[in-house]
C-alpha cells in the first residue's frame, strides 16, 4: 500500500527527444571529424568546399529543423516524423560532400525505426523499414546517375544498423504482447482463484446453518406436543436461518456464473460502479497480518469464520507485528448476515495485512460505519512510511491483495476504491449492499 516511485531520468525522456538527441550527437560528431583537434595534424575528415560556406551553413541548419520537427511528431505521427528525418538526412548531406549517407546523420532515424517497430502496427513497422532501406538505396543511384562516386561498403553498415534498430523494436513489442498475454491470462486465473476461495467460505457458512437447521429441526420434533412455544421458537429460527442461507447462495450464483460467456451473453450482468471492475492485475497468496502463512484461508488466533466482531483480534495480532491498529465504529452496530460480515472481514484483514507487509507504516485506523441501513461501509488508511520503521515486503506493493478484495466486492455488487490518500499514505474502501431485513443467527 505504497504509491508507485517516480520514474528515472532516462524513462522520462521521449522517443521524441531521443530522435533529437541523436540528431545533435550526430551534427557534433559530423563537426568534430571535419575539425582538426588538438593533438591532430588535421582534420580526420576533410570538410569539403561547402561545408564552411554559407550556403552550406544554411543547408545543415534546415535539415537540423527537418530533424527537430520530425522528432516533435515521432509519438504522435511516426510515418510524417520518419519522412522528415530521413529528408533531414538527405538534406545534411549535401554540404557534407560525402559518397554515402553517413551513419551520423542516420541515428535519428535508427532511433524512429526502433520506436515505429515497438509501439507501431506490424504493417506500418514493415513499410518504415523498406522506406528507411529504399532511400539509401536511392542515394547511392542517384549519384551513380549523375557520375559521380559511392561508398557502398559506409551504406551496407548503415542500412545494417537500420535493420538492427528495427529487429530490436520488434523484438521489444513481441516481449510486450508476451508480457500482457502473460498477465491477461494469471487475472484470469486470480479470479477463479478468490473466487473458489469464497465459494470454500460459503460452503463452510453454508454447512454452518444447515447444522444450526438441524439443531432446532430436533429441538422443535421433540418439544412441539409439551411447549409449542419454544417450538415456534425454534421454527422461526429456522425460517431464518434457512432465508439467509438462500440469500447467500444465490449471491454466490449470480456473481459466479458471470464468468461463463455463455451465462454473460444470455443475461447482461447487472451495472455496478466503475470501482467495481475486476483488475487485470496479478493475486496470490498473502500473509496474515501477524506475517504467519496463511493455512485454509485462515488465521491462527482468529476464530475459524470471522466476521467483523473480530477486529479487535485481529488489532491485537497486527499490534504484535508491530502496527498499531485502531478500530472506529461509527453508528450503531446492525446484524449482518454471515457472507456479508465475512466478506467485510476479509477486506479488513487483507488490507491491514497490506499495511503490515508493504506501507511502512506504524500505525492504520479501521472505519466500520453503520450509520446506513442499507450500505455497510468499511474503510482502511495509513498515513504512509514512517522513518526507521521496517516494511516487511520492502518496495511497492504487488496488488495481488486488491484483486481479492475487489472480487469479493463485486461478488456482492458494492463499490471498492483504493489509492494513495491526499495527505500521504493509502486508503482502501469498501461499500457492500445489505439486504432487506438482514439479521444474523
Amino acid at each position: 500500500m505504497s504509491a508507485t516511485p517516480s520514474a528515472p531520468f532516462l524513462r522520462r525522456v521521449t522517443p521524441g527527444g531521443w530522435a533529437a538527441l541523436a540528431w545533435l550527437a550526430g551534427m557534433l560528431f559530423t563537426a568534430l571529424q571535419r575539425t582538426r583537434l588538438p593533438g591532430q595534424e588535421s582534420a580526420e575528415v576533410f570538410p569539403g568546399v561547402v561545408f564552411l560556406r554559407w550556403d552550406g551553413i544554411v543547408m545543415l541548419v534546415v535539415a537540423t529543423g527537418l530533424a527537430l520537427r520530425g522528432s516533435a511528431l515521432l509519438t504522435r505521427r511516426p510515418t510524417a516524423a520518419l519522412v522528415y528525418l530521413l529528408a533531414a538526412a538527405i538534406v545534411a548531406c549535401t554540404p557534407l560532400g560525402v559518397m554515402a549517407i553517413p551513419f551520423a546523420q542516420y541515428l535519428s532515424v535508427d532511433v524512429a525505426l526502433y520506436v515505429i517497430a515497438a509501439t507501431g502496427p506490424p504493417r506500418e513497422a514493415n513499410r518504415a523499414l523498406r522506406r528507411s532501406l529504399g532511400v539509401l538505396a536511392g542515394y547511392l543511384a542517384v549519384r551513380l546517375l549523375a557520375g559521380w562516386n559511392i561508398s557502398t561498403a559506409v551504406e551496407l553498415a548503415v542500412a545494417l544498423t537500420a535493420v538492427v534498430a528495427w529487429l530490436l523494436g520488434r523484438s521489444e513489442r513481441q516481449t510486450k504482447a508476451h508480457a500482457e498475454q502473460t498477465r491477461v491470462r494469471v487475472a484470469e486465473q486470480a479470479v477463479t482463484t478468490e473466487r473458489l476461495r469464497i465459494a470454500r467460505e460459503m460452503h463452510d457458512t453454508v454447512a454452518h446453518s444447515i447444522g444450526i437447521v438441524a439443531l432446532q429441526a430436533g429441538a422443535a420434533r421433540r418439544v412441539i406436543a409439551t411447549q409449542p412455544e419454544a417450538a415456534r421458537q425454534a421454527l422461526a429460527e429456522i425460517e431464518t436461518a434457512s432465508r439467509e442461507t438462500l440469500a447467500g447462495l444465490r449471491r454466490m450464483v449470480g456473481a459466479l456464473r458471470t464468468a461463463d460467456p455463455e451465462a454473460e451473453a444470455e443475461e447482461p450482468p447487472e451495472e455496478a460502479p466503475t470501482t467495481t471492475g475486476r483488475t487485470t492485475a496479478d493475486i496470490g497468496r498473502t500473509a496474515a497480518a501477524t506475517g504467519r502463512t496463511e493455512t485454509s484461508a485462515e488465521v491462527r488466533g482468529l476464530p475459524e469464520m470471522p466476521g467483523l466482531a473480530a477486529l479487535d483480534r485481529l488489532a491485537e495480532l497486527t499490534g504484535n507485528a508491530g502496527v498499531r491498529v485502531a478500530v472506529r465504529r461509527v453508528g450503531a452496530p446492525c446484524p449482518l448476515p454471515p457472507d456479508i460480515d465475512l466478506s467485510a472481514f476479509r477486506i479488513v484483514q487483507e488490507s491491514v495485512t497490506n499495511v503490515v507487509r508493504h506501507s511502512g507504516a506504524d500505525s492504520c485506523t479501521v472505519t466500520v460505519d453503520h450509520r446506513d441501513p442499507e450500505v455497510l461501509a468499511v474503510a482502511v488508511e495509513d498515513r504512509g512510511p514512517v522513518p526507521g520503521h521496517a516494511r516487511v515486503s520492502p518496495g511497492p506493493g504487488s496488488g495481488y491483495g486488491l484483486t481479492g478484495m475487489r472480487e469479493r466486492v463485486a461478488v456482492l455488487h458494492g463499490e471498492f476504491t483504493a489509492g494513495p490518500r491526499p495527505g500521504g499514505g493509502f486508503r482502501v474502501s469498501a461499500r457492500l449492499p445489505l439486504p432487506t431485513g438482514a439479521t444474523t443467527r
